[in-house]
């Protein structure tokens, strides 16, 4: 009983230092605002459009995209919403069944199941968004896949918002140079920078502000934590990680010291 009370305070301290999506996002209000203007401008404004979306692991795309579209979520009422992890497809071609499916149509990655799409996505309806996470993955040969997925919106009379995320900057110059040829066919670009020393304190500090009762990780701690992975990476995941592994070791001291703390004189 004595360790469980004493114990409390590192697992509501690693709870909070989680990846999950949260609340509120420091350090991406400027993104934040972009995607959920472009959402609003193309989604709720019947206009066909793309979206690329950059940024080295743990600098909040996913994370950002995600609470842009809970907290839109009545706004894209009346509109069909599909996300799909790039990652999880056995090639890129399979993009087209796994849409295919999403959309209750036959699936097939042959010529014929990828112009059934077309038609699809260029008939009457509500406005389709779909988000591609790790959208590098449908790199291929010519890059068909892709050219053919950003082309999609400006097909006449097409109702597909598309917004593709991956780490790479310069994929849209690297693998899509031939977009830009054709009058608003190049997807618009937002990317997202590594996070600062400042603003990784910020995040940690919210978080474990969460917790109730004494700073679980001394505010030098962190700042410490913050400094060292910003000059690497300015990975908000991996700092988070870091701080819930330092919350474990600490756990597992005053679990040793509890169990074999002496028993007062007498007892």
């Amino acid at each position: 009983q004595l360790f469980r009370q004493e114990g409390t305070c590192y697992q509501q301290a690693k709870r909070v230092l989680h990846t999950a999506v949260p609340d509120q996002l420091h350090g991406r209000e400027r993104e934040t605002g972009i995607i959920r203007q472009f959402l609003r401008e193309h989604v709720r404004g019947h206009r066909p459009g793309s979206l690329y979306i950059s940024g080295a692991p743990g600098t909040g795309k996913t994370a950002c995209l995600s609470r842009v579209l809970l907290d839109c979520k009545d706004e894209l009422t009346g509109s069909k919403t599909i996300v799909l992890n790039c990652m999880s497809l056995s090639s890129p071609a399979s993009i087209f069944p796994a849409m295919a499916q999403e959309l209750g149509l036959p699936g097939g990655t042959s010529r014929e199941g990828v112009r059934r799409l077309e038609k699809q996505l260029t008939a009457k309806g509500p406005m389709i968004l779909l988000v591609l996470d790790e959208l590098d993955q449908l790199e291929s040969k010519g890059q068909d896949v892709l050219y053919t997925l950003f082309e999609w919106p400006q097909l006449p009379g097409s109702r597909l918002v598309l917004v593709g995320l991956a780490n790479a900057l310069d994929l849209t110059d690297r693998s899509l140079a031939r977009l830009a040829a054709r009058p608003a066919g190049s997807p618009q670009l937002l990317h997202f920078p590594p996070y600062s020393r400042e603003q990784l304190t910020a995040i940690l500090t919210e978080r474990l502000g969460q917790v109730a009762g004494d700073p679980v990780l001394d505010a030098a701690a962190l700042q410490f934590c913050a400094r060292k992975v910003s000059a690497v990476s300015g990975d908000a995941r991996k700092a988070l990680d870091v701080c819930r592994r330092a919350v474990e070791v600490v756990e597992l001291e005053v679990r040793s010291q509890t169990l074999l703390k002496p028993l007062p004189s007498g007892e």
